[in-house]
């Protein structure tokens, strides 16, 4: 499954990830040509499969979320609560390079499944542990999801304008940070085991990881002893800032002026319209910053009477940085810029979507998307592969598995 040219090529990840943090971290790895099997069980498909249909549930019962999430590996339907279940889990284990798990704090422990346990059969695993407050601490025992984990890192007061009630981040912005830290301590460690023989486990905390992404703003008020400014899209760096209205129903158009010379270039754009702004105070990104209200209203005037697509046309000319907002179901039409969607298709013979890594290794082709396989469906391809089992010994080995 994975292209021998790619740097995870060669590379055995078994996965216990549910819901999206641990599945995300797991899906990078499968990106860059790891091969992977996901340990899952049908008895608790909405959770270790990351399969929650919900209201985005197309036709199929397949959500985008499992095309995203879960594509690009195997899947191997193990009862973890039988012996026969955990031990062929032992015998994956002994061959794997990288296990990932995000449950709550214990539970692979309680299964025999633990760091101890396994490192004891494999020395070379780099065990990655995800759970939501890390292995260690007072909270180590909680549990946390992405709007719990955004409320006490902080992000929700950072965001918004003030005045607004606490607001989070959707789509699960918590959850995917955690992954990525995740992938990046699995990567460490791969190369530290080519140094030591060795393997290592791996504690991400996933709450640490959203604070990670706040560092300056936390130390700024941990020195003001206040909370972090609510400035919604403006920026104590860069004015005037924001989304402004253009001509059409409910288009916007984001604008960032960087510099004076940016605003010079502007101004200069505006033409008549932009004489007011040739007010000496409005110089300095301190004289723009303290009226910014003032700015937007005349730069608005002339952003209203212009389609989104031409504001940023006319900007860029300037070099000043403008982008036109997207929604969902015109993203497409960035796939001209790069390939940032890549085809995934399904077993219907649709072409699906999906989003791809957001950088390439020049001259190397990226794996090729396959999408997620439904629960144990691949299951004897990877016993087959992984402990060298002939078609029939795979087969009676999963067979013998008690559901």
């Amino acid at each position: 499954m994975s292209n021998g040219a790619l740097p995870l090529a060669g590379i055995r990840v078994l996965d216990f990830g549910h819901i999206v943090a641990g599945p995300f971290c797991v899906r990078l790895l499968a990106d860059l040509g790891a091969d992977v099997v996901k340990v899952e069980t049908a008895t608790r498909q909405g959770r270790t499969g990351a399969r929650r249909g919900g209201q985005r549930a197309g036709a199929n019962g397949r959500t985008p979320h499992l095309y995203h999430i879960n594509r690009n590996r195997r899947s191997i339907d193990l009862n973890l609560k039988s012996e026969r279940g955990r031990d062929i889990a032992r015998r994956l284990v002994a061959v794997a390079d990288v296990l990932v798990e995000n449950f709550s704090n214990g539970v692979m422990e309680r299964l025999g499944l633990g760091f101890r346990e396994l490192a004891a059969i494999n020395p070379r695993l780099v065990y990655a542990s995800m759970a939501s407050f890390g292995q260690t601490g007072p909270r180590r025992g909680w549990t946390g999801m992405n709007v719990t984990l955004q409320a006490c890192s902080g992000l929700m007061l950072a965001t918004g304008a003030e005045g607004d009630p606490p607001i989070g981040i959707s789509n699960s912005w918590n959850d995917y940070v955690g992954g990525l830290h995740a992938a990046v301590a699995i990567l460490g460690a791969l190369g530290e085991r080519r140094r030591t023989g060795k393997g290592r486990h791996l504690d991400v905390s996933q709450f640490e990881g959203s604070v990670a992404m706040l560092g300056s703003l936390l130390l700024a008020s941990a020195v003001s002893h206040k909370p972090p400014p609510r400035i919604g899209s403006r920026s104590d760096s860069a004015a005037p800032q924001g989304c402004y209205r253009c001509a059409g129903e409910d288009q916007w158009c984001a604008i960032s002026v960087q510099s004076d010379e940016q605003w010079r270039a502007l101004v200069a754009l505006l033409s008549e319209r932009g004489a007011p702004l040739r007010a000496p105070r409005y110089a300095s990104l301190a004289g723009r910053v303290e009226d910014h209200d003032a700015i937007d209203r005349i730069l608005e005037a002339w952003t209203g009477e212009l389609a989104p697509a031409e504001v940023e046309r006319r900007l860029a000319r300037i070099g000043v940085a403008a982008a036109a907002m997207r929604r969902g179901n015109e993203f497409e039409a960035v796939e001209e810029w790069r390939r940032v969607l890549c085809p995934l298709p399904s077993s219907g013979g649709a072409i699906t979507k999906v989003v791809g890594l957001p950088f390439v290794f020049r001259g190397v082709s990226p794996v090729a998307a396959i999408e997620a396989p439904r629960i144990g469906a691949t299951g004897k391809d990877a016993l087959r592969d992984w402990l060298k089992l002939d078609e029939q010994s795979a087969a009676a080995l999963l067979q013998a598995e008690p559901a």
